[in-house]
C-alpha cells in the first residue's frame, strides 16, 4: 500500500482550517461545559450574547422554519422577508444594546384542544420580532440550565424525545414496577408562579438585564377581545422560550425525584406531562402526595379527574401517556410472561379519524379525489412516523381501512354512484393509483421482552 503524501495531508488539514466555524454552536458549547463542570456557578454575562447578529440569524432562521400567525401588529414573517431581513435584525440589535426594546402585547386566541370535544386551549402569540428575540435567548439560556436537567426529564430538550420518554415507561414496568401513577397538570403553563420560577431561573443566572427581559416576557399582558389584560402567573403557551421555562421550573419536582423520592419510583416527564412507575401501591400514593407538594410551591396543583394510579400486574390496566396507550400483554412466547406494549390510543385515532373525514367531506366533493390524497398523504405521514415506534400494527391496519373507505365514498359521492359496495368499485389497487400512503407495514417493531 502506497503512503499518503505528506502534502496532501497537509492540503487537508488546511481545507478543514478554512471550514467555517460555527460560533453559535461554539457558543452554546462553551456555556454548556462551564455550566456542567461548575454547578454552583452562576453566569453574569449572557444579554450581551443575545443581540449578536449571528445569534439574531439563527434565531430568524428558528422563527421562519416555524412560521406561525402574526402577532398584535399584524406583522407576519412573509411580510419582514418583503422589507428586508437583514434590516430588520439589525434594529432588534440595536435596541437591544440600547436598552430601548420593550415586548408588544400577546395576541390570543382560543383553539380546540385535539381529541377533547368542546374543550378550548389558549394560545398566546407574540410579535415576529418578540419571537426572534426569545428564540435568540432560548439559544443562549438553554445550554446553561440544559446542564443540570436530570435524565428524568424529555420534553423539548436537545437530542431527546417523547419515544424516549415511552421507552423509559417500558423498561421500568418491565422491571416490575407496576403501579403507575398517571399525573396532569391542571394549566401548568398558565398556572407557573413567576416569583416562583424567577428563583429557579437565578439559581443559574444573575445577568441584571437578562433576568428583567425575562420578567418582561412574563408580564407582557394579553389582548383578547380589544381589551389588555395583565398576566399575573404563567408563561405564555405559544412562545418560544416558554417550554424552556416551564422546564426550569418543573426541575424542582426532578430534583425530588433524585433526592428521597428516588425510592418511591421511577419518574419520566415529558414537560408537564409526567408519570411515576412504582413497585407498590403504597410508594405511588406516596408518589402523588409528594408531586402534589412540590407543584403546589411552583404555584401549579394536580388535576382530580386526570391523575391517578393504575395497575399493570398481568394486563390488568393500562394508561395513556403522550398519545400512546401502554398495557401489559402476555408473551405469546413464555406463556404466564406479561410485558407492556403500546399502541396508538383511543384519543389519538379519533383526531385522525376527525383529520380524514373533513378532508374525504360531502363538501369537498368538487376537489380532484389526487388533491384530497395529495393533502392526506402528509398527514398520514407524520402520524405514522411518530407511532410506528411500538405495537401498532393492527391500529395502522384500522387507518389504512379507513381512508380506504372514506375515499371510495367520496369518489363515489363525486361520481353521483349509489349504494355501499365500495369495496368492490375502488379496489386497493385503485388506492395504489392514486399513491395513497399505507401506514401498515411501517411499524418499527422494538423487542416487546427486552428489560432494557
Amino acid at each position: 500500500m502506497s503512503a499518503v503524501p505528506a502534502r496532501s495531508i497537509r492540503r487537508e488539514d488546511e481545507s478543514r482550517d478554512r471550514r467555517p466555524v460555527d460560533k453559535v454552536r461554539a457558543l452554546q458549547w462553551t456555556l454548556y461545559r462551564c455550566a456542567k463542570q461548575e454547578p454552583e456557578r452562576r453566569f453574569h454575562a449572557l444579554y450581551g450574547h443575545v443581540h449578536r447578529m449571528d445569534v439574531l440569524w439563527r434565531a430568524w432562521s428558528g422563527v421562519c422554519a416555524n412560521r406561525g400567525a402574526p402577532g398584535v401588529d399584524g406583522v407576519s414573517v412573509d411580510a419582514v422577508v418583503a422589507s428586508g431581513v437583514e434590516e430588520f435584525l439589525q434594529d432588534l440589535s440595536v435596541r437591544l444594546r440600547a436598552g430601548t426594546y420593550r415586548p408588544a402585547v400577546l395576541r390570543r386566541v382560543m383553539i380546540p384542544k385535539p381529541g377533547w370535544p368542546g374543550e378550548m386551549r389558549p394560545l398566546s402569540i407574540p410579535t415576529v420580532a418578540d419571537r426572534v428575540v426569545m428564540t435568540a435567548a432560548k439559544l443562549v439560556l438553554e445550554p446553561v440550565f440544559e446542564a443540570d436537567f436530570t435524565d428524568a426529564s424529555y420534553g423539548f430538550r436537545p437530542n431527546r424525545s417523547a419515544i424516549d420518554a415511552c421507552e423509559a415507561v417500558r423498561v421500568a414496568a418491565n422491571q416490575r414496577q407496576e403501579w403507575v401513577f398517571e399525573a396532569d397538570i391542571r394549566d401548568c403553563f398558565g398556572t407557573i408562579d413567576h416569583d416562583a420560577l424567577m428563583v429557579q431561573v437565578a439559581r443559574r443566572v444573575v445577568d441584571g438585564p437578562m433576568l428583567k427581559l425575562i420578567r418582561a416576557w412574563l408580564r407582557m399582558g394579553v389582548l383578547e377581545g380589544g381589551v389588555t389584560s395583565p398576566t399575573g402567573a404563567g408563561t405564555p403557551q405559544g412562545s418560544p422560550i416558554s417550554p424552556l421555562m416551564a422546564n426550569v421550573a418543573l426541575h424542582v419536582l426532578d430534583e425530588a425525584w433524585q433526592g428521597h423520592g428516588r425510592r418511591l419510583g421511577t419518574l419520566v416527564r415529558y414537560c408537564d406531562d409526567f408519570v411515576v412507575l412504582s413497585p407498590t401501591r403504597e410508594r405511588a400514593e406516596q408518589a402523588r402526595e409528594l408531586a402534589a407538594t412540590v407543584l403546589g410551591r411552583l404555584g401549579m396543583r394536580l388535576h382530580p379527574g386526570k391523575s391517578g394510579i393504575v395497575c399493570l400486574t398481568r394486563g390488568e390496566q393500562g394508561f395513556v401517556f403522550l398519545g400512546f396507550h401502554h398495557r401489559k400483554v402476555e408473551s405469546w412466547k413464555w406463556r404466564g410472561r406479561f410485558y407492556l406494549q403500546r399502541w396508538p390510543s383511543q384519543r389519538a385515532m379519533g383526531v385522525l379519524r376527525d383529520k380524514i373525514r373533513a378532508a374525504t367531506s360531502r363538501s369537498r366533493t368538487e376537489r380532484p379525489v389526487s388533491a384530497v390524497v395529495a393533502d392526506l398523504n402528509p398527514v398520514l405521514r407524520g402520524w405514522s412516523a411518530y407511532f410506528r415506534n411500538g405495537n401498532s400494527g393492527r391500529r395502522f391496519n384500522a387507518v389504512d381501512s379507513y381512508v380506504h373507505e372514506r375515499l371510495a365514498i367520496f369518489a363515489s359521492r363525486k361520481h353521483g354512484l349509489a349504494g355501499r359496495n365500495w369495496t368492490t368499485r375502488y379496489s386497493q389497487g385503485w388506492l395504489d393509483r392514486l399513491g395513497v400512503f399505507r401506514l401498515t407495514g411501517n411499524v418499527h417493531w422494538a423487542t416487546a421482552h427486552a428489560k432494557r
